[in-house]
């Protein structure tokens, strides 16, 4: 019998090895590397990432020392004799000499040679407040390390979390008066070139006087400017911004601001918190559904009182409604004006409590609350089981880890209150077709705000409802048309794991 021989056709071919030289020309792409050339007996390049190093050392120890003793430096192994750090090491190893330049050390050629020294010049974070941490995104479990309103702190926080020569920084400078600079992140090879064209364009489009933080340049950039809903998702949260890079999206940042614009997003993206990854994914799943829950509740529980007690009697059970006709019996309004009473004084107390100092503010809530809402009950002005719908619904508007998402549905329940006074069930059948209609038509940068839902991705349904173990989340969402899929390589046995048979 003959064996017919295959030719290995899918045999991947062997990457020529980098060079020094290779690594250091793919980092200049970032805007925070630079490199410096001193002409004196022989060109001498010092190059570094600039958020990772300390200036004063690189400009006094190392970039003073050579200048001074450039005419006893003809081999790069002299350098240990003119500059005067500790740990210098020679070493024509690539791999090395880009490990140590993500790590804050400064990279000195001599000549055209393939040889290179590796100097030790990283520094502190530089402009970092005592307290950084995401008090507006706070979480129990996890870091609480938050971005402040230095952007060379930031960039150097992500560099920092991100060790790869892949982070890239392009840098912009916005506002005719105040010359803010913006920073766009991106990890090349992962993140789709169409979405880093997208921001570059529209940032360089940008026409204003002073960008005061990064919010004015969300709202200069943004897709649609007609909508309440954010389309770019902002945390204050290191964490945060560095998962997103990691799933290929890119982050905005700018001086000034301690908040970070990720996107392309999805609506599925604000739900999210950084919370559920460092949890369980069963206790993660759980909140993540108690979220989606909580806003539905909170956009959709007063206006069904509205239609129900207006239009809709029917529907209420028999044990209920006794309790419902004594409740309301003395209140001489109609449910729409009872609900909207109610409404605009949670909305008040709302706004006074968070434009007072923090103290005073949760006093204000909490007594302000109490009092008021006892004294509309005893004054007949509203009943009491519309007092416990319309405390509910606010509670429930706080469940998204999101600020402005949530201040988005807190302005979605009146149109909906509206149109139930109006119509009734139909109002509310109106209003959700009209609110999935300008969902569907929104875009982040380009994206489809409704992804993966519309258009309908079965393979990005992953990691959105429900959080999936990590053996499952190896994969990039699809909808994101990453430049690299895959992420890592999850454990086989990772349900069940042995212990090593030490006998």
């Amino acid at each position: 019998m003959f064996k017919w021989k295959r030719k290995n056709s899918s045999k991947k071919q062997e990457k020529p090895e980098k060079r020094i030289k290779d690594i250091l020309e793919e980092a200049k792409a970032s805007a925070d590397f630079q490199s410096f050339s001193l002409l004196e007996k022989g060109q001498v390049t010092v190059s570094c990432y600039m958020t990772l190093i300390d200036e004063k050392l690189l400009r006094r120890l190392v970039l003073k020392s050579i200048q001074e003793g450039s005419a006893e430096l003809s081999d790069i192994s002299e350098l240990k004799n003119i500059v005067p750090v500790e740990g210098i090491k020679i070493t024509d190893d690539a791999m090395e000499a880009e490990k140590k330049l993500n790590a804050g050390h400064a990279i000195v050629q001599l000549g055209k040679g393939n040889k290179c020294a590796l100097v030790n010049i990283a520094g502190p974070l530089k402009g970092i407040r005592q307290n950084n941490k995401t008090d507006n995104e706070f979480s129990v479990i996890g870091p609480k390390i938050g971005f402040i309103e230095n952007i060379d702190t930031n960039l150097h926080l992500l560099r920092k979390q991100l060790v790869t020569s892949d982070l890239i920084f392009e840098e912009f400078e916005v506002g005719s008066v105040s010359k803010t600079r913006v920073v766009i992140a991106y990890l090349k090879g992962v993140t789709n070139p169409e979405f880093v064209q997208t921001a570059r364009q529209r940032i360089k489009n940008v026409d204003f006087e002073v960008i005061h933080d990064n919010t004015i340049v969300e709202q200069l950039i943004a897709d649609h400017s007609s909508t309440p809903f954010p389309l770019f998702l902002s945390t204050e949260r290191l964490d945060k911004a560095a998962h997103s890079l990691l799933l290929g999206q890119i982050a905005i940042l700018s001086d000034g601001s301690c908040y970070a614009l990720t996107g392309p997003v999805s609506i599925l993206d604000f739900f999210n918190s950084p919370e559920d990854y460092y949890a369980s994914w069963i206790q993660g799943s759980f909140f993540r559904l108690i979220r989606f829950f909580g806003v539905s509740f909170s956009i959709f529980a007063t206006p069904l009182y509205v239609a129900v007690l207006t239009y809709h009697y029917e529907i209420i059970p028999d044990d209920l409604i006794g309790p419902i006709i004594f409740s309301r019996a003395n209140v001489p309004f109609p449910p729409f004006l009872e609900v909207l009473f109610l409404e605009i004084t949670i909305e008040l107390l709302r706004e006074a409590g968070a434009r007072l100092p923090s103290k005073i503010g949760q006093t204000l809530g909490i007594v302000g609350g109490i009092v008021i809402g006892q004294a509309t009950v005893e004054a007949a002005l509203t009943s009491n089981i519309l007092l416990i719908i319309v405390a509910l619904s606010a509670l429930s508007s706080f469940t998204t880890p999101i600020y402005k998402m949530s201040n988005t549905v807190r302005i979605l329940r009146f149109p909906f209150i509206l149109l139930a006074a109006i119509w009734g069930g139909y109002g509310l059948v109106i209003g959700i077709v009209l609110l999935f209609g300008h969902l569907f038509r929104l875009k982040s940068l380009g994206s489809p705000y409704m992804v993966p839902l519309f258009p309908f991705r079965t393979k990005g349904i992953g990691d959105s409802y429900i959080r999936y173990p990590y053996s499952k989340m190896n994969k990039r969402p699809g909808y994101l048309r990453t430049l690299t899929r895959k992420r890592y390589s999850p454990s086989e046995n990772n349900d069940a794991k042995k212990d090593l048979n030490t006998e």
